[in-house]
């Protein structure tokens, strides 16, 4: 087997090499069936069966209570941006956004094309850098629900707090960060997650959502967007993205066997404080972000002269590291530390930064 690269990319990103052998050995012939899962009927018995095992499993791994309903549905998490206030959001009603980075923005948007919107919180006058205390924020009395990012891909800002909005359903875009560290799913009204970070292959997107919230659709909302079908059939009104569920699914059974989320909590919490340790210690590299709001997923930092940007760019794809360039919007570099990138992953890049620090520093 050729060579596998250390792949720090934001999203598709690095995915488990145990989980890409296991689908490679199953590729033509699915357990005997003589077919790919990608040739499967979504409606067999076979595939029915690994669409409820990743259900289980991912219920296991994040100890879903029994009153939420788990949803493996397409569109990424961008078309959640429509299809929350489709679904929870009342003609006449107001929903409550906390501002944190591009993502949370690009959700405010969108919502706005569907009713009243109040940014209770915006990171604006913190350059993105940090996330105001939830003393500042100026939340609705009458909400449907708040909205909020847990973590910010491209600025690398994540909460490390979980605000109190009392009765108002919290609904949380956890694209970057689910399955990374525990988390208390009764705290919420709804989850999503884009697959492509933590999940498995893009094309997929899940929705954790209670099931009291079911059922208040507007009636313009399309019937693919709205929840209650979706949860009436399994997640199976149309064909759903059964290539991605089956990979995803795999991507549990690891997780699982590295320990569940807590385990993955313990690895995660390494890694990330050995590479904000290193570049903190460094006059060479800087991060940018308020401490207490550095993600645990996303690692932006700057060299101390960008006129190397280049040269650090190609000397770590040189050496395997691929994906480090930041987003066009922000500039400089981002590591991307998600589950399936290990510590062996970090230390490999700290091994470089110091490398080209003592050649060009």
């Amino acid at each position: 087997m050729s060579k596998r690269a250390h792949n720090f990319c934001a999203g598709p990103a690095a995915l488990p090499t145990a989980v890409l052998e296991r689908a490679r050995a199953e590729m033509l012939d699915y357990q005997g069936r003589g077919l790919s899962v990608m040739e499967m009927s979504h409606r067999s018995d076979e595939y029915t069966a690994i669409a409820e095992k990743a259900e289980r499993d991912l219920r296991e791994l994040l100890a879903v209570p029994d009153n939420y309903k788990v949803l493996f549905l397409q569109g990424g998490a961008s078309q959640q941006f429509a299809e929350i206030p489709l679904n929870l959001l009342p003609e006449n009603g107001v929903a409550d956004y906390v501002d944190t980075g591009i993502w949370s923005r690009k959700a405010i948007e969108e919502a706005q094309r569907y009713g009243r919107i109040n940014v209770a919180a915006s990171a604006k006058a913190y350059d993105y850098q940090a996330i105001p205390a939830q003393a500042e924020w100026q939340l609705s009395h009458d909400a449907a629900y708040v909205h909020l990012a847990s973590n910010e891909t491209i600025g690398g800002v994540q909460f490390d707090w979980l605000p109190d909005v009392g009765d108002v359903p919290l609904v949380v875009d956890m694209s970057s960060d689910i399955l990374s560290r525990t988390i208390d799913v009764s705290r919420y009204g709804l989850i999503y997650a884009g697959a492509q970070k933590n999940i498995g292959p893009s094309g997929l997107v899940v929705v954790i959502v209670r099931e009291d919230l079911l059922g208040r659709a507007r009636s313009a909302c399309p019937t693919m967007l709205n929840y209650k079908v979706s949860a009436d059939n399994g997640s199976m009104y149309n064909t759903p993205a059964t290539y991605s569920w089956y990979l995803s699914g795999l991507v549990f059974e690891w997780l699982k066997e590295q320990g569940g989320v807590a385990g993955m909590e313990a690895r995660n919490r390494q890694k990330k404080e050995r590479l904000y340790g290193f570049i903190d210690n460094s006059a060479f590299y800087s991060n940018p972000i308020a401490p207490s709001a550095r993600s645990w997923m996303n690692v932006p930092f700057r060299l101390a002269d960008e006129r190397l940007d280049k040269a650090f760019l190609e000397g770590a794809d040189a050496r395997g590291l691929l994906n480090l360039k930041g987003h066009r919007s922000v500039g400089g570099m981002r590591a991307s530390i998600y589950n399936a990138t290990g510590p062996e992953a970090v230390e490999a890049l700290i091994d470089y930064m110091t490398e080209f620090e003592k050649e060009r520093g």
